[in-house]
Protein backbone atom coordinates (compact mmCIF):
# COMPACT_ATOMS: atom_id res chain seq x y z
CA UNK A 1 0.00 0.00 0.00
CA UNK A 2 1.68 2.96 -1.00
CA UNK A 3 2.10 6.34 1.43
CA UNK A 4 0.04 9.28 1.18
CA UNK A 5 2.26 12.00 -0.81
CA UNK A 6 -0.02 15.03 0.71
CA UNK A 7 1.87 17.41 1.90
CA UNK A 8 1.04 17.63 6.23
CA UNK A 9 0.29 21.17 7.09
CA UNK A 10 2.52 23.08 8.86
CA UNK A 11 2.45 23.33 12.43
CA UNK A 12 1.02 26.54 14.41
CA UNK A 13 3.47 29.74 14.32
CA UNK A 14 3.98 32.42 16.04
CA UNK A 15 5.10 35.66 14.85
CA UNK A 16 6.54 38.70 17.19
CA UNK A 17 6.24 41.74 15.49
CA UNK A 18 9.17 44.15 15.10
CA UNK A 19 8.82 47.96 14.95
CA UNK A 20 9.71 48.30 11.65
CA UNK A 21 5.96 45.87 10.86
CA UNK A 22 3.81 48.06 13.19
CA UNK A 23 1.11 50.21 12.12
CA UNK A 24 -0.23 47.71 9.06
CA UNK A 25 -3.51 45.99 9.42
CA UNK A 26 -3.63 42.68 10.39
CA UNK A 27 -5.50 41.31 7.53
CA UNK A 28 -2.86 43.04 5.13
CA UNK A 29 0.08 41.39 7.49
CA UNK A 30 -1.38 38.24 6.52
CA UNK A 31 -1.86 38.16 3.13
CA UNK A 32 2.05 39.37 2.59
CA UNK A 33 3.55 36.62 5.34
CA UNK A 34 0.73 33.64 3.68
CA UNK A 35 1.79 34.27 0.14
CA UNK A 36 -0.18 32.43 -2.29
CA UNK A 37 -3.28 32.02 0.15
CA UNK A 38 -6.65 32.87 -0.86
CA UNK A 39 -7.78 36.08 0.15
CA UNK A 40 -11.07 34.32 1.53
CA UNK A 41 -9.05 32.29 3.81
CA UNK A 42 -6.94 34.88 5.22
CA UNK A 43 -10.09 36.62 6.43
CA UNK A 44 -11.90 33.31 7.59
CA UNK A 45 -9.48 32.45 9.72
CA UNK A 46 -9.57 35.71 11.09
CA UNK A 47 -12.97 35.82 11.51
CA UNK A 48 -13.50 32.16 13.36
CA UNK A 49 -10.90 33.44 15.97
CA UNK A 50 -8.04 31.09 14.15
CA UNK A 51 -5.92 33.99 14.54
CA UNK A 52 -4.81 35.30 18.01
CA UNK A 53 -3.06 38.51 18.65
CA UNK A 54 -1.83 38.62 22.28
CA UNK A 55 -3.92 35.38 23.15
CA UNK A 56 -6.68 37.15 21.46
CA UNK A 57 -9.03 37.60 19.11
CA UNK A 58 -8.92 40.50 16.83
CA UNK A 59 -10.71 42.28 13.69
CA UNK A 60 -9.58 42.42 10.37
CA UNK A 61 -8.55 46.34 10.34
CA UNK A 62 -6.74 45.52 13.92
CA UNK A 63 -3.36 47.79 13.46
CA UNK A 64 -0.15 45.86 14.48
CA UNK A 65 2.34 47.16 17.18
CA UNK A 66 5.58 46.56 18.01
CA UNK A 67 5.96 43.67 20.21
CA UNK A 68 2.61 41.79 19.46
CA UNK A 69 2.46 37.82 19.22
CA UNK A 70 0.67 36.62 16.73
CA UNK A 71 -0.86 33.17 16.38
CA UNK A 72 -1.11 31.47 12.89
CA UNK A 73 -2.96 28.32 12.48
CA UNK A 74 -2.23 25.83 10.36
CA UNK A 75 -2.31 27.18 6.74
CA UNK A 76 -1.65 24.84 3.66
CA UNK A 77 0.27 27.62 0.88
CA UNK A 78 0.31 26.31 -2.64
CA UNK A 79 3.34 24.17 -3.29
CA UNK A 80 6.52 25.28 -5.29
CA UNK A 81 5.81 23.33 -8.25
CA UNK A 82 2.28 24.06 -8.16
CA UNK A 83 1.40 26.68 -11.66
CA UNK A 84 2.45 29.81 -10.99
CA UNK A 85 -0.97 32.34 -10.08
CA UNK A 86 0.04 34.77 -12.86
CA UNK A 87 1.55 34.03 -16.56
CA UNK A 88 4.96 35.18 -17.68
CA UNK A 89 3.34 37.45 -20.67
CA UNK A 90 1.67 39.70 -17.53
CA UNK A 91 4.75 39.72 -15.52
CA UNK A 92 6.88 40.42 -18.34
CA UNK A 93 4.53 43.45 -19.03
CA UNK A 94 4.87 44.55 -15.55
CA UNK A 95 8.42 44.40 -15.48
CA UNK A 96 8.61 46.95 -18.63
CA UNK A 97 5.92 49.00 -17.25
CA UNK A 98 8.28 49.98 -14.18
CA UNK A 99 8.76 53.85 -13.79
CA UNK A 100 11.08 53.93 -11.01
CA UNK A 101 12.41 51.38 -8.74
CA UNK A 102 14.93 51.73 -5.72
CA UNK A 103 15.01 49.69 -2.24
CA UNK A 104 12.01 51.01 -1.04
CA UNK A 105 9.43 51.67 -3.73
CA UNK A 106 7.94 50.91 -7.33
CA UNK A 107 6.39 53.24 -9.32
CA UNK A 108 4.53 51.06 -12.33
CA UNK A 109 2.21 52.23 -14.70
CA UNK A 110 -0.45 50.13 -14.56
CA UNK A 111 -2.49 48.75 -17.56
CA UNK A 112 -6.40 49.73 -18.07
CA UNK A 113 -7.96 46.80 -17.33
CA UNK A 114 -6.10 45.24 -14.33
CA UNK A 115 -7.15 45.63 -10.86
CA UNK A 116 -5.08 46.84 -8.33
CA UNK A 117 -5.15 43.49 -6.39
CA UNK A 118 -7.18 40.24 -6.42
CA UNK A 119 -10.41 39.12 -5.04
CA UNK A 120 -14.26 39.56 -5.92
CA UNK A 121 -13.97 36.57 -8.51
CA UNK A 122 -10.32 37.59 -9.44
CA UNK A 123 -7.63 35.58 -9.26
CA UNK A 124 -5.33 38.04 -8.98
CA UNK A 125 -4.47 41.78 -9.50
CA UNK A 126 -1.08 43.85 -9.77
CA UNK A 127 0.17 43.47 -6.05
CA UNK A 128 -0.23 39.89 -6.43
CA UNK A 129 2.09 39.88 -9.68
CA UNK A 130 4.66 42.16 -8.50
CA UNK A 131 4.78 39.84 -5.10
CA UNK A 132 5.37 36.76 -7.78
CA UNK A 133 7.73 39.44 -9.76
CA UNK A 134 9.92 39.93 -6.69
CA UNK A 135 9.74 37.26 -4.33
CA UNK A 136 12.81 38.18 -2.29
CA UNK A 137 10.71 40.79 -1.05
CA UNK A 138 9.13 39.90 2.14
CA UNK A 139 6.89 43.52 2.48
CA UNK A 140 5.49 44.59 -0.58
CA UNK A 141 2.28 46.74 -0.27
CA UNK A 142 0.29 49.09 -2.26
CA UNK A 143 0.64 52.48 -1.28
CA UNK A 144 -2.68 53.49 -2.68
CA UNK A 145 -5.45 52.30 -5.53
CA UNK A 146 -6.36 52.90 -8.86
CA UNK A 147 -9.83 51.73 -10.54
CA UNK A 148 -9.26 48.23 -12.46
CA UNK A 149 -10.15 50.38 -15.53
CA UNK A 150 -8.02 53.76 -14.99
CA UNK A 151 -4.06 53.07 -16.36
CA UNK A 152 -1.04 55.36 -14.59
CA UNK A 153 1.17 56.21 -12.04
CA UNK A 154 0.33 53.21 -9.33
CA UNK A 155 3.14 53.63 -6.13
CA UNK A 156 3.84 49.89 -4.38
CA UNK A 157 5.69 49.97 -0.87
CA UNK A 158 8.70 47.22 -0.65
CA UNK A 159 9.31 48.48 3.22
CA UNK A 160 6.91 48.96 5.90
CA UNK A 161 9.19 52.75 6.66
CA UNK A 162 8.16 53.82 3.24
CA UNK A 163 5.02 52.83 3.32
CA UNK A 164 4.25 54.62 6.79
CA UNK A 165 5.90 57.74 4.64
CA UNK A 166 4.14 57.83 2.09
CA UNK A 167 0.98 57.09 4.15
CA UNK A 168 1.62 60.24 5.94
CA UNK A 169 2.73 61.77 2.37
CA UNK A 170 -0.66 61.21 0.60
CA UNK A 171 -2.75 62.52 4.35
CA UNK A 172 -0.94 65.66 4.17
CA UNK A 173 0.06 67.38 0.52
CA UNK A 174 3.20 65.75 0.00
CA UNK A 175 1.59 63.88 -3.18
CA UNK A 176 0.30 65.61 -6.17
CA UNK A 177 -1.13 63.45 -8.48
CA UNK A 178 -2.58 64.80 -12.38
CA UNK A 179 -4.47 62.46 -14.61
CA UNK A 180 -5.69 63.09 -18.11
CA UNK A 181 -8.89 62.41 -18.68
CA UNK A 182 -10.77 62.80 -21.93
CA UNK A 183 -14.69 64.33 -21.19
CA UNK A 184 -17.82 65.19 -23.25
CA UNK A 185 -18.51 68.44 -24.67
CA UNK A 186 -16.70 71.80 -24.65
CA UNK A 187 -15.37 72.11 -20.77
CA UNK A 188 -15.36 76.16 -20.22
CA UNK A 189 -12.21 77.02 -19.41
CA UNK A 190 -13.73 79.24 -16.50
CA UNK A 191 -14.04 75.83 -14.53
CA UNK A 192 -11.31 75.65 -12.85
CA UNK A 193 -12.14 73.40 -9.52
CA UNK A 194 -15.14 71.04 -8.62
CA UNK A 195 -15.56 71.27 -5.01
CA UNK A 196 -18.60 68.97 -4.06
CA UNK A 197 -18.82 66.26 -1.18
CA UNK A 198 -18.86 62.72 -2.24
CA UNK A 199 -20.71 59.87 -0.64
CA UNK A 200 -20.84 56.26 -1.62
CA UNK A 201 -23.33 53.81 -1.82
CA UNK A 202 -23.17 49.73 -2.20
CA UNK A 203 -26.08 48.97 -4.15
CA UNK A 204 -28.16 45.40 -3.90
CA UNK A 205 -25.87 43.73 -6.65
CA UNK A 206 -22.90 44.40 -3.95
CA UNK A 207 -21.37 47.49 -6.63
CA UNK A 208 -20.19 50.23 -5.32
CA UNK A 209 -21.47 53.65 -6.52
CA UNK A 210 -20.63 57.49 -5.30
CA UNK A 211 -22.68 59.93 -5.69
CA UNK A 212 -22.54 64.42 -4.65
CA UNK A 213 -24.36 64.68 -1.72
CA UNK A 214 -24.50 67.32 1.01
CA UNK A 215 -23.58 64.65 3.53
CA UNK A 216 -20.71 63.06 2.28
CA UNK A 217 -16.89 63.49 2.89
CA UNK A 218 -15.50 67.45 1.01
CA UNK A 219 -14.09 66.84 -2.31
CA UNK A 220 -12.25 68.99 -4.23
CA UNK A 221 -10.52 68.31 -7.75
CA UNK A 222 -8.97 71.23 -9.82
CA UNK A 223 -9.28 70.93 -13.74
CA UNK A 224 -7.45 72.27 -16.65
CA UNK A 225 -8.17 72.05 -20.50
CA UNK A 226 -5.36 70.66 -22.18
CA UNK A 227 -6.42 69.99 -25.86
CA UNK A 228 -10.31 70.58 -27.47
CA UNK A 229 -11.65 68.54 -30.34
CA UNK A 230 -14.58 70.96 -31.55
CA UNK A 231 -17.18 71.22 -29.08
CA UNK A 232 -17.72 67.42 -29.29
CA UNK A 233 -14.58 66.80 -26.93
CA UNK A 234 -12.18 68.04 -24.57
CA UNK A 235 -8.77 66.53 -22.85
CA UNK A 236 -8.51 67.86 -19.52
CA UNK A 237 -6.26 67.67 -16.43
CA UNK A 238 -7.27 66.54 -13.20
CA UNK A 239 -5.61 67.09 -10.23
CA UNK A 240 -7.41 65.32 -7.10
CA UNK A 241 -6.66 67.57 -3.92
CA UNK A 242 -8.56 65.24 -1.68
CA UNK A 243 -8.73 61.11 -2.71
CA UNK A 244 -12.29 59.83 -2.77
CA UNK A 245 -13.13 56.95 -4.10
CA UNK A 246 -14.38 57.86 -7.88
CA UNK A 247 -13.47 61.15 -7.43
CA UNK A 248 -12.51 62.07 -10.40
CA UNK A 249 -14.98 60.62 -12.73
CA UNK A 250 -17.97 61.69 -10.06
CA UNK A 251 -16.87 65.30 -10.42
CA UNK A 252 -16.42 65.40 -14.11
CA UNK A 253 -19.97 64.11 -14.41
CA UNK A 254 -21.27 66.75 -11.84
CA UNK A 255 -19.67 69.60 -13.93
CA UNK A 256 -21.64 67.97 -16.91
CA UNK A 257 -18.69 66.52 -19.10
CA UNK A 258 -18.63 62.69 -18.29
CA UNK A 259 -15.84 60.99 -18.95
CA UNK A 260 -15.11 58.71 -22.16
CA UNK A 261 -15.60 54.78 -21.76
CA UNK A 262 -16.90 55.09 -18.06
CA UNK A 263 -19.63 52.28 -17.77
CA UNK A 264 -20.84 53.48 -14.04
CA UNK A 265 -20.81 57.47 -14.71
CA UNK A 266 -20.89 57.94 -18.30
CA UNK A 267 -22.88 58.11 -20.99
CA UNK A 268 -23.23 55.57 -23.55
CA UNK A 269 -23.52 57.18 -26.57
CA UNK A 270 -20.49 59.54 -25.90
CA UNK A 271 -18.45 55.94 -25.13
CA UNK A 272 -19.97 54.33 -28.22
CA UNK A 273 -18.83 57.24 -30.71
CA UNK A 274 -15.22 57.01 -28.45
CA UNK A 275 -15.11 53.19 -29.15
CA UNK A 276 -15.98 53.76 -32.82
CA UNK A 277 -12.55 55.61 -33.29
CA UNK A 278 -10.91 52.48 -31.63
CA UNK A 279 -10.99 53.81 -28.19
CA UNK A 280 -12.34 51.01 -26.04
CA UNK A 281 -11.09 51.83 -22.66
CA UNK A 282 -11.97 54.38 -19.79
CA UNK A 283 -10.34 57.30 -20.89
CA UNK A 284 -8.50 58.16 -17.40
CA UNK A 285 -4.98 58.30 -17.14
CA UNK A 286 -2.87 58.96 -14.04
CA UNK A 287 -0.34 60.95 -15.86
CA UNK A 288 1.76 61.90 -13.34
CA UNK A 289 2.72 62.17 -9.54
CA UNK A 290 5.27 63.73 -7.55
CA UNK A 291 6.62 63.23 -4.03
CA UNK A 292 9.17 63.73 -1.40
CA UNK A 293 10.91 60.90 -0.64
CA UNK A 294 12.06 60.15 2.67
CA UNK A 295 15.74 60.87 1.83
CA UNK A 296 14.46 64.47 0.54
CA UNK A 297 14.52 63.59 -2.51
CA UNK A 298 11.87 65.16 -4.72
CA UNK A 299 11.10 62.13 -6.95
CA UNK A 300 8.51 63.01 -10.27
CA UNK A 301 7.59 60.28 -12.62
CA UNK A 302 5.66 60.82 -15.64
CA UNK A 303 3.83 57.46 -17.54
CA UNK A 304 2.55 57.29 -21.24
CA UNK A 305 -0.79 56.67 -21.60
CA UNK A 306 -0.40 54.07 -24.66
CA UNK A 307 -1.03 53.44 -28.09
CA UNK A 308 -4.93 53.12 -27.89
CA UNK A 309 -5.09 56.59 -26.24
CA UNK A 310 -3.26 58.37 -28.66
CA UNK A 311 -4.21 56.61 -31.50
CA UNK A 312 -7.74 57.57 -30.83
CA UNK A 313 -7.39 61.28 -29.70
CA UNK A 314 -5.56 61.54 -33.18
CA UNK A 315 -8.49 60.39 -34.99
CA UNK A 316 -10.68 62.57 -33.39
CA UNK A 317 -8.60 65.48 -34.25
CA UNK A 318 -9.05 64.47 -37.87
CA UNK A 319 -12.27 63.84 -37.24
Amino acid sequence: MNESTTPAAPPVQFDLISEDLAGQRIDNYLITRLKGAPRTLVYRILRKGEVRVNKGRVKPDYRLQAGDSIRIPPVRLPEPNEPALVGQGILQALEQNILYEDKGLIVINKPAGLAVHGGSGLNFGVIEAMRQLRPDVPQMELVHRLDRDTSGCLMIAKKRSMLRHLHAALRGDGVRKCYLALVRGHWPATTRKVHAPLQKNNLRSGERMVEVNAEGKESLTEFSVVQRFGDFATLVEARPITGRTHQIRVHARHAGHVIAGDPKYGSDEFSQQIKELGGKRLFLHAASLHVELPDGTQLDVKAEPGRMWDDTLRRLANA
